[in-house]
């Protein structure tokens, strides 16, 4: 393999505590394809020294859709766009358990309860709340993802017994403007600062294949670091008619999985999680996700996108040789 040694002797300094500079992580995102072995050679090491052969298993429940006063021009749930995305509000509570109930019985190890909207209006949080009470035991861990929020509302949820919120950053702050101007890159990181202010761990990630560039995927890394999110989702662009990027580019299976190794290599300590966009971005390459650094996927159907059923999932990592973690 090209450069083998190279990225196996990064991946060692870094478990050994140094940082590398700006310029190395770019060489992992700019590395040509014929290098990519040895790129996700290093990245496997840092993934192994993080987790082992053991992969975390999340599922979420689209709780709420469509008709969002938001206008990120990747979104099929915003009113700025004109697809045919679900539109429905808060669903009745045993409707919202159902995925929970199910999560406990199977190996799953985080159910999420995601909605739609800049931010969820008290009264939809309270049955949100709710809804999440009813999954009891310990079985499975608890996050839900409901937009911009107060601290106040930040608190009711940790009291509740949820963990984890979830918010992305979604791009870098340079290239924010260009996604969404409805609300702030500034609002978002407040956010993450008061689901953590709360007491709940942060997960926190990004979109690919928006027109970012390298120095633009470092700068977002970096802002991810300085909130120390405890799992960093990554998702890949489906571009979806009637939204303004709905004649855009997939990225390649190839710059997939270099980004997911510089996520790995940059962030060597964290849960790296493949949601959005897995199989249709990377297609028959899809499995290769493990040894380029993750340490995580998002199964189940995503909010209006289908992802893959569980059971295939479960074959997948069996036939690798990988297991799901303990509960």
């Amino acid at each position: 393999m090209k450069n083998s040694r190279y990225y196996t002797e990064l991946a060692e300094m870094i478990l050994g505590g140094k940082t590398p500079d700006n310029p190395t992580y770019l060489k992992i995102l700019s590395a040509p394809d014929e290098e990519l072995a040895s790129v996700m050679c290093g990245a496997d090491i840092l993934r192994q020294n993080y987790s082992g052969m053991k992969i975390h298993l999340c599922s979420i429940c689209n709780g709420k859709s469509g008709r969002c006063t938001e206008d990120c021009n990747f979104c099929s749930q915003s009113s700025f766009s004109n697809t045919a995305a679900p539109v429905y509000p808060v669903l009745p509570r045993d409707e919202l358990i159902k995925g929970g109930l199910y999560a406990q019985e199977t190996p799953i190890n985080r159910y999420s309860i995601v909605t739609t909207g800049k931010g969820l209006p008290p009264k939809d949080v309270d049955a949100v709340i709710d809804a999440m009470k009813g999954i009891e035991g310990k079985k499975i861990k608890k996050c839900v993802s409901l937009g911009i929020l107060r601290d106040e509302e930040m608190q009711l949820i940790s009291r509740s017994g949820i963990t984890r919120y979830h918010h992305n950053l979604e791009t870098s702050r340079s290239l924010f403007k260009e996604v969404c101007t409805t609300h702030s890159y500034d609002e978002r990181v407040e956010t993450i600062k008061a689901a953590k202010r709360a007491g709940m761990e942060v997960c926190a990630g990004g979109l690919f294949g928006i027109g970012e560039t390298d120095e633009q995927i470092l700068e977002l890394a970096r802002d991810i670091k300085a909130l120390n999110a405890a799992s960093v989702p990554l998702n890949f662009l489906v571009p979806i008619p009637g939204t303004p990027y709905g004649k855009a580019s997939r990225l390649t299976p190839n710059r997939c999985l270099k980004i997911i190794a510089f996520f790995r290599y940059f962030l060597p300590d964290k849960e790296i999680i493949i949601c959005g966009g897995r199989e249709k971005n990377l297609g028959e390459l899809h499995p290769l996700i493990f040894y380029a650094g993750a340490s995580g996927i998002m199964t189940g159907n995503y909010l209006t996108t289908d992802g893959r059923r569980l059971e295939d999932d479960l074959a997948l990592l069996e036939q690798m040789g990988f297991g799901v973690r303990e509960k």
